[in-house]
């Protein structure tokens, strides 16, 4: 097993940050910072749940993962449901448009030792509305509370939910379905700013938030552009959300959890090409300890290696070299280079382009 302590000169930037960390109990779960990272599809892994937990996050959530998968006892699905047992505050995500799947799939679920499920409700992609799940369970609330219930009762463990403000601009439903949630022993809920017909297009409602919060009674959890840790420092600061969900910004900056805890004014990072390089070897380290086949370990290592470059110099051709390089041990040795070679040079992102506009968070 890879030990989780950094190089002395990487820990002495982080461990002040990491002092400055706001505990927060949802349900029965004393989770570590306010700041929890998003479920994301294809990238919330057992390696990268760790590193953001050695950076700070104070919770994770899996990627989301078919019920039906799982009783079908499909392999891949049930590889997706494993927690590495470093991992400290970690949620399984389910999805599922039947209520007895979705309840029997729970149960497999918990045996793998999460401290809460999700129900994810805020998918907008069309294969997995198309069936039912995701941002469809927000169409038909008259049967939300016996879906609930059937969850719920179930497990022994808190059970969560992650919606959107609705379903599209003619029906923002959120507060209907928090008060059903309520009802029916959900623990929390969170949720992204969008209707699910913006799918990751436009600006994250969080005035809509603030107010499904001033209205609720359960603990509501915000999520939506935290792409910069300026962005979130005002969250942290002025929003009257329990907490916050960090998606596609740490995918660019895996610093965020707790660059954001301080006021930055210059916006200038404290973390160089060598730090993320030292970011990136740990997750290495933690896929090799995950995943047998090397083709597997290059397809998870590759796009963070490229996701992380986001901004630095001479960016764009790195990537196009990454995606050139055919072995793991070739990549590594590109990124190594690349990132070594950046000295004290800062990113410059353009926040206006779109990323990560296909379903990941």
């Amino acid at each position: 097993m890879s030990t989780r302590q950094f190089s002395s000169a990487l820990q002495a930037k982080i461990d002040p940050l990491m002092d400055k960390r706001q505990k927060i109990k949802l349900g029965n779960i004393d989770f570590d910072s306010k700041l929890l990272l998003a479920p994301m599809a294809g990238i919330c892994t057992p390696p990268f749940r760790l590193l953001m937990e050695d950076l700070g996050a104070g919770g994770t959530v899996s990627e989301l993962i078919s019920c039906h998968g799982i009783n079908y006892e499909n392999s891949k699905t049930m590889k997706m449901l494993e927690i590495d047992e470093r991992e400290k505050n970690v949620g399984i995500q389910l999805f599922g448009e039947d209520k007895e799947a979705m309840a029997k799939a729970a149960i497999v679920a918990q045996k793998f030792g999460p401290k809460f499920l999700d129900i994810n409700m805020g998918c907008p992609v069309r294969k997995v509305v198309s069936k039912g799940g995701g941002s469809a369970l927000m169409k038909d609330i008259t049967v939300l509370g016996d879906f609930f219930k059937t969850v719920r009762d179930a497990i022994d463990i808190p059970l969560s939910i992650k919606i959107r403000t609705g379903w599209d601009a003619d029906d923002m439903n959120a507060l209907q379905i928090e008060n059903i949630a309520k009802e029916a022993g959900i623990e929390w809920v969170a949720i992204h700013g969008r209707t699910r017909a913006q799918q990751y297009t436009g600006l994250a409602n969080w005035d809509f938030i603030e107010d499904l919060k001033s209205k609720s009674s359960l603990p509501i959890i915000g999520n939506g552009d935290l792409h910069q840790p300026h962005q979130v420092y005002s969250k942290l600061s002025g929003s009257t959300c329990d907490a916050f969900m960090i998606a596609r910004g740490c995918l660019r900056n895996p610093f965020i959890f707790i660059e954001s805890l301080e006021q930055n004014e210059t916006k200038k990072s404290k973390f160089y090409g060598k730090d993320y390089f030292e970011v990136i070897e740990r997750l290495f380290n933690y896929t090799n300890d995950t995943y047998d086949q090397e083709r597997i370990r290059l397809i998870q290592l590759r796009k963070l290696i490229v996701w992380f470059a986001a901004g630095f110099n001479g960016a764009a051709a790195f990537r196009s070299r990454m995606f050139q390089a055919k072995t793991l041990e070739d990549t590594m040795k590109g990124a190594q280079e690349y990132y070594l070679g950046l000295g004290e040079s800062q990113k410059n992102i353009n926040f206006d382009e779109v990323f990560m506009s296909s379903g990941h968070g």
